[in-house]
């Protein structure tokens, strides 16, 4: 790097909020030989995933181990799953306080601070993880809903899907609607106000701590991800009623949290080098699901677990409970109006289009 250049990063990087310089004499250091002496950004990034589910948390192992090597070194992230620097549900907070400079997380976790959060991961009966990136990244979605995270001084970038998920685990399967009422289970979200509607007895728990509690009878059912997170927690052990589908998750994103003020004072190619990373670990953790999804979705059925689909009458009342959920928010809030109508005139087309083109296939290939 030329002196003047140097200079010139080194500056912006002095006005990095809440971020760590340090000199890397070190000769073993991720650059190698040709980083020694140079100065480094050393960011925290906060998950709301536990270690232990390897797909999701490693997308964001993989996104800091491919940030290092895009920048020879100079820009570093140590990740830390949910619990060891902040709480799972908290990863909002920290990067909007500068407690970690960046986090993975979901944003429906935070409807309680804005329902419109929610749009950046998924809301019920709404898009299919392709459906979600296109609106996102080519259809308007990110450069809306980063005006609603700029009111938390946060900058959302997309950071990978788990494709459509299950229905939930549920250690008895529901029968019809009626089966619904009082029934306690762990959903997030605006799938978790849903089924509040129906009776549900909703609650909201960080993955860590969900098996105990289906086990112990705390919780009669919940939901997760899919085959391949599911059987790592083991929630077939305790609740042996696998469900279908996951109307609430048809295509949830995840995303990268980073400070904005953090965000803004980093030299322009260290923020490209930020979204190209992030850009190939969303890939990534979307190929894994889909590799392992099916290997773990066999495992599961050899050990005994009970597929079930949910009853008519349960996903017309949710279908109809969701529609009325998006209005009125819409209706309340101008801003609120702005992101579902443009997300809904998007869907309706994508709809058009999907439903000759890949439902048309899909019928034929998966119908046999």
């Amino acid at each position: 790097m030329a002196p003047i250049a140097r200079r010139q990063m080194i500056s912006g990087l002095g006005a990095l909020a809440a971020g760590c310089i340090v000199a890397d004499s070190d000769r073993s250091s991720p650059g190698g030989p040709s980083a020694a002496g140079r100065a480094r950004v050393v960011w925290r990034l906060a998950s709301s995933f536990p270690r232990s589910l390897d797909t999701i948390f490693g997308a964001c192992e993989h996104f800091a181990a491919r940030l290092a090597e895009l920048t020879d070194g100079a820009f570093q992230i140590r990740v830390y799953p949910a619990g060891e620097l902040v709480p799972a549900l908290e990863v909002l907070d920290a990067v909007q306080s500068g407690t970690a400079q960046c986090g993975q997380t979901g944003s429906y976790y935070y409807i309680g601070k804005n329902p419109v959060l929610a749009f950046d991961t998924c809301v019920p009966f709404g898009l299919t993880a392709r459906e979600q990136a296109a609106w996102l990244t080519e259809g308007g979605g990110l450069e809306l809903l980063n005006r609603r995270f700029a009111d938390f001084g946060v900058r959302a970038i997309p950071a990978g899907n788990t494709g459509v998920q299950m229905g939930g685990w549920f250690r008895q399967a529901p029968a019809g609607l009626a089966d619904l009422q009082g029934l306690k289970m762990r959903i997030p979200g605006l799938g978790g106000r849903v089924m509040a509607a129906l009776g549900v007895s909703v609650q909201n728990i960080a993955g860590g701590e969900i098996f105990p509690a289906l086990e112990r009878g705390a919780i009669d059912a919940t939901e997760w991800v899919g085959p391949a997170d599911d059987e790592k927690l083991g929630f077939h052990k305790a609740a042996p009623f696998y469900c279908t589908p996951g109307w609430w998750e048809p295509g949830p994103n995840l995303s990268y949290y980073v400070n904005l003020q953090a965000w803004e004072a980093l030299p322009a190619h260290l923020r490209a080098a930020f979204e190209a990373a992030a850009a190939e670990s969303a890939r990534v953790m979307q190929a894994r699901y889909d590799a392992r999804n099916p290997e773990a979705f066999a495992r599961l059925l050899a050990a005994g677990v009970q597929v079930r689909p949910f009853p008519d009458d349960v996903l017309r009342a949710a279908r109809a409970a969701s529609a009325q959920l998006l209005a009125d928010e819409a209706a309340r809030d101008p801003g609120y109006r702005e992101v579902y109508e443009h997300w809904l005139a998007f869907r309706d087309r994508s709809a058009q289009w999907f439903r000759v083109a890949e439902l048309g296939y899909q019928t034929v290939a998966f119908g046999g």
